[in-house]
């Protein structure tokens, strides 16, 4: 083992990769809960979406950690998920079934683009501003669901969205949850997320949201995922909206892989003298196949995940550290129980939180060029506004074009990115 994950050439060793894999784990556990809620809005099995969620981000995780030999690891994406159920199911109002065979897609064509190593060109041609502002509006768009989902924020018929009653007993959990979260997130404890979801999830016992059904085990088989399954839609493939939502999957995902690889290697010390990731078409490989996967077992698209980096400041420098974080993905499956317990309003502070944690790149958003700070301003308003990722990036995309070509800096735009432009062009006349 030692050999295999050269732990002497990383300046590391065994018991240091055992504690920044099981820290990871514990970062990023808050998906075992949020990912079941978040597709049961669009009508899929609770109890089989979180069975495909852990062993999907087992797979993606273990082929990290074997393949590229990287401290990441990896699970059902936040934001991806939130386009899956709200945008294409509610928004659209195609099937859950329609969006799994649209994941499956992408991770097809993700492990073509690996393959063929030409997903960095595709990253390459979205603007720097935009790529931060994806980040950021995905942000204010999970928070926002976080907000809805607990009932601090409700629809209002005139002003479309109001302040809930500070009385319901869920807003009072969530909003002791956030607050006692953010107090944990704060203090930098190890897994604050987690402790905040099953602390607010204990406090709603007497409030009368977390109900302990009849029969509890702490321990039990995980549940069935044959509800979910091989769920495709095949009779759909070759329309445009599947391949609108493809497109866009495709998109998203880019941003969040390659942007959580370079930041957590930055992070970890672990880029080449020439700014390369090393083995980076390992990561990329261990995305596309954990997206397959996971569409096969029935859940969203899989991703690296930014909580990699609590792994890292723990001492994590190989794949070893992700290993230990897989090997405790399957370990969750029999604890499903405990997780089914868990309401949303004990849900909704992880929510937010998260959306404060991927708002952070506002601060390098350039805001003194207009060109630029207007299409990064619409990408992240417009996301939460609408309740819809890919409107967000649309808007972003073409706005930068337009703006470019007006003010004759046409030089400043790629090939790629006028292909793109013309894409979302032809989406929005359609």
């Amino acid at each position: 083992m030692e050999t295999f994950f050269e732990l002497k050439k990383n300046k590391t060793d065994v018991r240091t990769e055992v504690i920044a894999g099981i820290t990871t784990f514990l970062t990023m556990a808050y998906i075992l809960v949020v990912q079941p809620l978040t597709l049961a809005e669009a009508g899929m099995d609770f109890g089989a979406v979180f069975t495909a969620t852990a062993i999907a981000s087992f797979i993606g995780t273990m082929v990290m950690a074997l393949v590229a030999k990287l401290p990441f690891a990896l699970a059902p994406g936040m934001g991806l998920n939130a386009f899956f159920a709200f945008s294409v199911v509610v928004g659209m109002g195609r099937s859950w079934q329609f969006a799994l065979t649209a994941v499956f897609l992408e991770g097809i064509i993700f492990i073509i683009l690996t393959m063929l190593n030409v997903r960095e060109a595709i990253v390459d041609s979205i603007p720097e501003n935009i790529k931060k502002a994806i980040s950021v509006g995905i942000g204010l768009f999970i928070a926002f669901v976080g907000f809805k989902n607990a009932g601090i924020i409700v629809a209002h018929e005139q002003t479309l969205v109001q302040l809930g009653s500070m009385a319901e007993p869920g807003v009072l959990v969530a909003l002791i949850g956030l607050i006692g979260t953010g107090a944990f997130v704060a203090l930098k404890m190890k897994g604050a997320l987690l402790v905040g979801i099953l602390a607010a999830t204990v406090i709603g016992i007497p409030f009368g949201i977390t109900t302990v059904r009849e029969g509890f085990q702490l321990i039990s088989a995980p549940p069935s995922i044959a509800p979910v399954f091989m769920q495709f839609e095949w009779g759909q493939i070759f329309t445009f909206d599947m391949l609108l939502v493809v497109f866009t999957f495709l998109f998203v995902d880019m941003f969040d892989t390659v942007g959580t690889l370079v930041g957590v290697s930055t992070k970890a010390g672990l880029m080449t003298k020439d700014g390369k990731i090393p083995r980076v078409k390992g990561a990329l490989m261990a995305d596309a196949i954990g997206t397959t996967a996971g569409a096969m077992l029935g859940t969203s698209t899989v991703t690296t995940y930014i909580e990699s980096a609590a792994g890292v400041e723990e001492g994590g420098r190989t794949g070893l550290t992700a290993l230990v974080t897989a090997c405790f993905f399957l370990v969750a499956l029999f604890f499903s129980q405990v997780f089914l317990l868990i309401p949303a309003a004990a849900t909704a502070p992880a929510l937010i939180l998260v959306g404060v944690f991927m708002a952070s790149p506002v601060k390098d958003i350039d805001f003194t060029d207009y060109t630029e700070a207007i299409p990064a301003f619409l990408t992240l308003i417009v996301m939460p506004l609408t309740f819809s990722i890919s409107e967000g990036i649309v808007f972003g995309v073409l706005s930068y074009v337009f703006l470019k070509l007006l003010t004759g800096r046409h030089k400043e735009i790629t090939l790629l990115t006028y292909l793109v432009g013309v894409f979302f062009l032809i989406s929005l006349v359609v």
